[in-house]
């Protein structure tokens, strides 16, 4: 077995070490939980474990059921905050899902990623319970999804669903450490165009796929809900070392998420929402040639000539800012460009993927 990359090492010494100070200094385990999915053969659940010094009152979450409170509850703290946090490593963690129980741990960074085979939960949200040795349980939603759903969404958020011009770095830092959560933009018309969908198709579950970290999720969660936009697991990542370099591969995540969506739930066909800031539109593609069966469409928001600046300098020529011709793809899924939601859901009626009065 390869050697771990110095960067992993590097990290996993200083969660050592700084776990062993704050525990010596009487800190606590505290959980976060966040939105899980299965179906009636299994279910995923997902959190955090973080050390923390003191239990102020209810723990924080950002699931849907019984914390609906915190989701309700308007965003008011800099971003910054989300990333002061100390995750607690090798904890013992006791999952509790339906009629089954499971034993984990923590990971290197404190997270909860735990398959429940068999947990007897009927189609729609559920809480199960996360207790993590020495720390209160916490209740975590998930969502079971009918055997019978044929249909799903998958969405990219930044820049797709909120503009917030995140791949440029300063820009970045800028959106996710220091500004407010109230003040992100809403892309026009995605949120109708989602329910729409999903009206047209009861019981469709929706993902969040994005390459953001784990820390944003309770506060993006927020903010869709306040927006209108049908609640869902995100499936977010953890910025940092691997064991193979110093960062994570963003499109890796992606590539990775989908085929697990395309494991866990080989008989719905998916709609993939993402922007062509980056590089959904190839994720995607790919995707729908390595799995035509699986794809029903794919919709990609084109961003504005300034939102194309952000994302990616500034261009030589105003061809480059211009939309990206589609690649030709080898498999027939229609792919459907559009610079806002209801753009989007006009050609969908076009097309006749939706009703016309929808």
């Amino acid at each position: 077995m390869a050697r771990p990359h110095a960067a992993y090492l590097i990290e996993d010494a200083f969660h050592r070490r700084s776990n062993a100070i704050l525990r010596g200094r009487g800190w606590g385990t505290r959980t976060i939980s966040h939105t899980g999915y299965g179906s009636q053969d299994f279910v995923r659940v997902l959190g955090r474990v973080l050390l923390s010094r003191q239990h102020p009152g209810p723990p924080v979450s950002a699931t849907e059921g019984n914390l609906r409170r915190l989701r309700d509850t308007p965003g008011v703290q800099r971003g910054w905050r989300a990333f002061i946090t100390a995750g607690a490593m090798n904890v013992p963690v006791r999952v509790v899902a339906g009629r089954r129980t499971a034993q984990t741990f923590s990971d290197r960074s404190g997270y909860i990623d735990v398959v429940i085979r068999d947990p007897g939960l009927e189609p729609g949200w559920h809480a199960v319970t996360i207790e993590a040795e020495g720390g209160e349980p916490v209740q975590a939603a998930v969502r079971i999804v009918d055997r019978e759903a044929r249909l799903g969404i998958v969405s990219d958020i930044d820049d797709t669903v909120i503009s917030t011009s995140l791949p440029r770095p300063f820009i970045a830092a800028w959106n996710t450490f220091v500004r407010q959560e109230t003040t992100r933009h809403l892309v026009p018309g995605m949120a109708p165009m989602f329910r729409t969908l999903i009206a047209e198709h009861p019981g469709a579950p929706t993902f969040y796929l994005s390459t953001g970290a784990w820390n944003t999720a309770p506060t993006l969660t927020r903010f869709l809900k306040r927006h209108g936009y049908p609640a869902g697991p995100m499936l977010m990542t953890d910025w940092g070392p691997t064991n193979t370099g110093w960062f994570r591969s963003g499109q890796e995540h992606k590539r990775a998420s989908l085929d697990r969506l395309a494991r866990d739930f080989p008989g719905i066909r998916w709609v993939l929402i993402g922007d062509d800031g980056q590089h959904d539109p190839k994720i995607y593609q790919d995707f729908a040639e390595a799995r035509p069966e699986l794809v029903d469409a794919i919709l990609i928001r084109q961003l504005t000539p300034t939102e194309q600046v952000l994302s990616h300098g500034l261009p030589v020529s105003n061809e480059e800012i211009a939309p990206r011709p589609q690649r030709a793809a080898r498999v027939d899924v229609p792919v459907f460009y559009a610079p806002d939601g209801f753009g989007l859901l006009r050609i969908l009626r076009t097309a006749g993927k939706v009703g016309r009065g929808a």
